[in-house]
């Protein structure tokens, strides 16, 4: 029992440097952001508390109840995450819904990729800006100091997060104590700010503002960046140190500084150019400055993990073509390198700083795609409420009123930013969504059009009846799928008249799951005498490899030697058969992106001296 409360215990100090980097960062920016710009709120009491409310209870039923009471609890062995919600949603719901769960779990993904943009950007730039509360001359100084910090943070993405992971948590404990600290001097000086715990002041403000209250929530959605980590990362650390992480630590100190930096702006207005920096004493800025930096960039690098491994689910359950993937700790599964994933999102952000300039600018575009992805994520939790968890219609029409109603306000109160920056995020999302849907519709094509009319079964049959010519060794023939033939095996046959001692019709299969059991890997099912078919079974979040395929078979009666196994492959030379320019256009693409994807046998790292491939046309 001691064991486990300590093992608790260092999972919620853990939980807390990376799942809460984004989240935590936020009052570097967010309350600043609503007394600033276009529609900056005047400094007065009313304004304020009603501000400070708003956030308070943003906090209690976004991240308090709709995530970590009910969204969590959708979740496939532990594992969380929007393609994890996806998954359980597809499965719970009707035949009807089936695909448009789907789609919408792609423009969700497609959402945070938008978004994964802005984040680092904003995160980076509100730390380097404290610079400009020591001396206003360092203004010039923001932009190359933050590109520098960018730079270095994606430069060493390829060493992996192994070594400043170790750094996660202590940083980032002294961050929220800090910040807590600062929060609760300026609140014992104007310990009035705390009345505004009363949701009473967040509905007087609405009353007040009427229909301008929603650009304030377009603001006050700030707060709460990064909430999806809270339902993403939770297989790594579990969803109760992650509950705890919330309310005993991370909610506390962030209420409190939020309530500080109001107390700080009622005292003296002047102060609300950078509320957060300007909490300290003059002489802790310098090194508050410091420690704002390495929250930041903690924060920027759970926004840059989450990209890798959204886009490894998304490659595995073919929303995305193959590409390169590189583990980069032989303990932790999950720290993966993404190479084009890490060259793109380095390129945006660059550009974004070098375009946005501020964080206050950056502000403004933030948001709009969060808040699609949070209403997505409210109506995939229905769906599981509803036919998986059995919700009464009545309970599950509560629930569903109060979140989506929320969810709603919030996203029509950033959807107004759409020509202040807002646009961005959204236009990078919906060109990747684009991208996952012409990659998976085409895809699903291409396999009825490159499927035979026989069986395997039935091919096998055939084939053993025949006096083949037999080489030596194991043949491995990469099939689409179960009981298909495999068009590599066609030609072989055709070309070079000849089958091997043993012949394997190799499947991946994809489960929606995050993780497969080792026990669970293979199924082997002998077809014939010289005939097998062997299915292999890879969760979202992992990596094939034909050394795991090697070593797995072993332990289910067919052994693969790596020294006498050949492996089959088709390589699909597709032409464009032209309809309509929308066809041709898809097809255009598609085709770009087949060119250019990783390759069954490099996505396994089958050795070159051990493949053979076959040209297969097709037009579509």
């Amino acid at each position: 029992m001691q064991n486990q409360k300590q093992s608790l215990l260092v999972l919620t100090c853990l939980s807390v440097g990376i799942v809460y980097g984004d989240i935590g960062t936020s009052p570097l920016y967010a309350f600043k952001a609503m007394f600033s710009g276009t529609h900056a709120l005047a400094i007065d009491s009313a304004n304020v508390f009603g501000v400070l409310s708003l956030v308070f209870w943003t906090f209690v039923i976004t991240v308090s109840i709709k995530y970590l009471a009910v969204v969590t609890r959708a979740s496939k062995r532990g594992e969380g995450g929007v393609l994890t919600l996806t998954a359980l949603a597809h499965s719970a719901a009707p035949q009807k819904s089936k695909k448009i769960i789907i789609f919408l779990g792609m423009l969700a993904a497609g959402f945070f990729f938008g978004e994964a943009i802005i984040t680092p950007a904003m995160s980076v730039l509100s730390a380097v800006e404290g610079i400009t509360v020591i001396n206003h001359d360092l203004q010039p100084m923001i932009i190359p100091i933050a590109i520098t910090i960018i730079c270095a943070l994606f430069a060493i993405q390829k060493y992996g997060s192994g070594s400043i992971g170790r750094l996660f948590a202590p940083v980032m404990l002294l961050w929220f104590s800090c910040i807590g600290i600062l929060g609760i001097i300026s609140i014992v000086a104007h310990p009035q700010v705390l009345l505004a715990l009363n949701p009473w002041y967040a509905l007087m403000f609405v009353i007040n503002h009427g229909i301008e209250t929603l650009f304030t929530l377009g603001v006050v959605v700030l707060a709460v960046t990064g909430v999806e980590a809270l339902y993403a990362d939770m297989g790594h650390f579990g969803i109760k140190s992650i509950r705890l992480a919330w309310f005993f630590i991370v909610m506390p100190c962030l209420v409190l500084n939020y309530f500080g930096q109001g107390a700080l702006v009622l005292a003296d207005a002047s102060t609300a150019v950078n509320p957060f920096f300007l909490l300290a004493p003059t002489m802790l800025r310098i090194p508050l400055i410091i420690l704002a930096t390495f929250a930041t960039v903690i924060a920027s690098q759970a926004v840059i993990s989450g990209i890798y491994s959204l886009t490894r689910q998304a490659v595995n359950l073919g929303y995305l073509p193959p590409m390169r993937i590189y583990h980069t700790s032989h303990q932790a599964q999950g720290q993966i390198y993404v190479p084009l994933a890490n060259l793109l999102l380095f390129v945006l952000v660059i550009t974004v700083v070098l375009t946005f300039g501020s964080s206050e600018r950056l502000a403004a575009a933030y948001g709009i795609a969060v808040t699609a992805t949070m209403l997505i994520s409210s109506i995939f939790t229905l769906v599981v409420a509803r036919h998986l968890w059995q919700w009464s219609r009545l309970m599950t029409l509560q629930y569903g009123l109060l979140m989506l109603t929320y969810d709603a306000l919030l996203f029509t109160a950033t959807a107004l930013k759409f020509m202040d920056g807002g646009w961005l995020p959204l236009t990078i999302g919906s060109m990747v969504f684009i991208l996952m849907v012409i990659w998976y519709l085409e895809r699903q094509r291409l396999g009825s059009l490159l499927k035979q009319p026989l069986s395997a079964e039935a091919m096998v049959t055939e084939l053993e009846q025949k006096p083949w010519t037999r080489a030596s060794g194991t043949a491995v023939y990469f099939s689409r799928n179960e009981g298909q033939v495999p068009s590599s095996l066609i030609n072989n046959l055709k070309y070079n008249e000849i089958l091997h001692q043993r012949n394997v019709l190799l499947t991946f299969k994809y489960p929606d799951q995050p993780r497969v059991h080792p026990l669970k890997r293979m199924e082997v099912t002998q077809l014939s005498a010289t005939f097998w078919q062997m299915i292999v079974y890879v969760g979202y979040q992992e990596s094939p490899d034909i050394e795991q395929i090697y070593t797995v078979s072993r332990s289910n009666g067919f052994t693969l030697h790596s020294s006498d196994t050949l492996f089959f492959m088709s390589s699909e030379r597709i032409k464009i058969k032209p309809i309509s320019w929308w066809h041709d256009t898809k097809a255009r693409l598609f085709i770009l992106l087949s060119r250019n994807a990783l390759r069954t046998s490099e996505r396994l790292h089958v050795p070159s001296d051990r493949l053979i491939e076959i040209g297969v046309h097709v037009e579509i």
